[in-house]
C-alpha cells in the first residue's frame, strides 16, 4: 500500500506542468495583490478562477506584490496544472474564469524549477503624471494631475543619484519587513510619453512604497536650485522624515519582469 501511494504521488507529480502567466490588471478595485482576510485582491480572484477551472485548489506565486490601487501591465506569476490543455489555448481558458479588470496576456509551459519571484532578474515600474489641465474622466484612475510640472531635466538630475547599489531606507514605508534595505537600481528616468510625464525605474527588487516615495521626493526637490544635491543627501540620510510625500497609488504600474536564462 505504501509503494502504491508513493507511485500515485509520483504519477501525479509527472502529470503536473508549471505554467508562467504574464498578465495585466486595473488595480482600482483591488486591495492589492496579496490575499487578505477581507477585501478583493488580485491573487484571490485569480486563485478563485483557477480553482473553478481545475475543480481543486490552485495557488499562484507572483514576481512581486502590488499595493491597493496599483496597476500592472506586465505582472508575472506561476502555478502548477494537471489539466491536459494545449499551450496556445491555455491563456483563453484562464481568461474565461477571470473578471474584466484582469487579463492574461500570455501563458507558456516552463521548467518545473521556474519561480516567478526568485528567478526574476529585473523588475520595471512606471509612474504616470499628467498636466492638471489634461486630467479627465478617461485618465483619472491612471495618472496623477500636477498643476505645475517640474522641468524633466531637473527631475532627472534628482533621480540620477538613485542608480547603483544603495540602502534605500529613506524611501521605505514604515512597517516594511524586509531584512535588508539594500537594492540595486539599474536605471531611473523621467520622460514624455504623449501628454504624460512618465517615471520609469528598473531594479532587481523594490521596497514597500519605495517608488511612490521616490516620485513624491523628486517632485518636491526638482524645482529647487539645489534640488539634485538635496535629493542625494536625503537618500544618504536613511531618514524617511526628510523625504517628500508618498505619491498616490493610482499612477503606478508594474510594467514588466525579466528573467535569467532560458525558461523551458
Amino acid at each position: 500500500m505504501l509503494r502504491l501511494g508513493k507511485k500515485l504521488k509520483d504519477d501525479q507529480r509527472m502529470n503536473n506542468r508549471r505554467v508562467k502567466l504574464t498578465l495585466s490588471y486595473d488595480g482600482t478595485n483591488f486591495q492589492g495583490w496579496q490575499i487578505q482576510k477581507t477585501g478583493r485582491t488580485v491573487q484571490g480572484v485569480i486563485e478563485e478562477g483557477l480553482t473553478k477551472m481545475h475543480k481543486h485548489s490552485v495557488r499562484i506565486t507572483a514576481a512581486g506584490r502590488t499595493d491597493s490601487g496599483v496597476h500592472a501591465s506586465g505582472q508575472v506569476c506561476h502555478f502548477d496544472t494537471n489539466l491536459q490543455i494545449a499551450e496556445p489555448k491555455l491563456k483563453f481558458a484562464v481568461n474565461t474564469f477571470l473578471p474584466d479588470d484582469i487579463s492574461i496576456l500570455s501563458s507558456v509551459f516552463v521548467n518545473d524549477d521556474f519561480h516567478a519571484r526568485y528567478n526574476a532578474k529585473k523588475r520595471v515600474y512606471k509612474y504616470y503624471l499628467c498636466d492638471y489641465f489634461e486630467y479627465n474622466v478617461f485618465n483619472r484612475m491612471y495618472c496623477i494631475p500636477i498643476r505645475t510640472m517640474p522641468n524633466i531635466s531637473d527631475l532627472n538630475a534628482c533621480v540620477r543619484s538613485l542608480v547603483g547599489i544603495h540602502d534605500y531606507t529613506t524611501f521605505t514605508a514604515a512597517g516594511d519587513k524586509s531584512e535588508s534595505r539594500i537594492r540595486e537600481i539599474y536605471s531611473a528616468v523621467f520622460y514624455k510619453e504623449g501628454s504624460s510625464t512618465v517615471f520609469r525605474i528598473e531594479g532587481n527588487a523594490f521596497l514597500w512604497k519605495m517608488i511612490r516615495s521616490i516620485v513624491g521626493t523628486a517632485l518636491k526637490f526638482a524645482p529647487m536650485e539645489e534640488g539634485p544635491f538635496l535629493f542625494k543627501k536625503v537618500l544618504e540620510s536613511k531618514d524617511r522624515k526628510l523625504a517628500g510625500p508618498t505619491a498616490p497609488a493610482k499612477g503606478l504600474f508594474f510594467h514588466k519582469v525579466s528573467y535569467k536564462g532560458k525558461q523551458r
